[in-house]
């Protein structure tokens, strides 16, 4: 695959890229029960008001179409389903069949379902037609990817011209202190509340290892205007715990 690395990050580990899906395949697979109920226990609930950020911030209106990529759960895409209406429609585009099933499910549960459709398939090779969506998102999934800049460039084709690609992700805090502070929450405590929740440590030692690896803002800034997006500007949140990218094809 063009511009592929032959090593890579998976958390702290140094591993040959190929690896690397395969990894993450187990750690969602292993977590895909409750993996909601450990995303509102980890952020005391705030994830759920990032997404509603982030689809504030599509722009999209009744009749449109939308990719979420690494959707899983469909938390984004139920957003964004009631945002275009029964005219529109929303894909979910994610890896794990597990993560799938626990999202087809809740839009069930929830009645939203008519225009949601499920599609399993790799970020990096995203199987839909060029210029498909007027937006593209990516919440808490973009540092899973082995390629980023493979998956950017994937969003960025598959959206229409004056499309956006967002990706909400965690990030840098900008304070040493609130740093400090973070670094001590991950590291320390939400393994263990991933043991008690999961009976997997291991999947959350990952999480915040892939944090502390993935690029800062001006880095993911960077990337995604290297992929041919335009106007590219980022919004932290909680003064950078996350942040939220957002570019836009020309």
């Amino acid at each position: 695959m063009e511009g592929e690395k032959k090593t890579t990050y998976f958390g702290d580990r140094l591993i040959r890229s190929e690896k690397k899906k395969e990894l993450v395949q187990e750690v969602f697979t292993s977590v895909a029960g409750r993996y909601d109920l450990m995303n509102d226990l980890m952020s005391f609930g705030t994830h759920r008001l990032w997404k509603r950020y982030v689809v504030e911030k599509t722009g999209l209106r009744p009749g449109e179409a939308a990719i979420d990529v690494a959707g899983g759960t469909a938390d984004i895409a139920m957003l964004m389903a009631k945002r275009v209406g029964d005219k529109g429609r929303v894909v979910v585009y994610d890896i794990n069949r597990d993560m799938i099933e626990i999202g087809r499910d809740k839009c069930m549960d929830g009645g939203v379902v008519g225009n949601i459709r499920f599609v399993q398939g790799n970020a990096e090779e995203i199987a839909c037609k060029d210029n498909t969506f007027h937006c593209a998102t990516i919440g808490f999934g973009i540092r899973n990817v082995t390629n980023i800049g493979m998956a950017l460039k994937e969003m960025r084709r598959v959206i229409k011209p004056g499309g956006r690609v967002i990706c909400l992700e965690f990030s840098h805090p900008r304070s040493g202190l609130l740093s400090k502070l973070y670094n001590i929450y991950s590291f320390k405590i939400i393994p263990n509340i991933g043991e008690i929740i999961t009976g997997d440590r291991g999947a959350y030692t990952y999480l915040p290892e892939s944090i502390r690896k993935f690029p800062p803002q001006e880095t993911l800034k960077k990337m995604m205007e290297e992929t041919g997006l335009f106007k590219v500007r980022y919004y932290n949140l909680f003064d950078g715990i996350a942040a939220v990218h957002i570019g836009f094809k020309v």
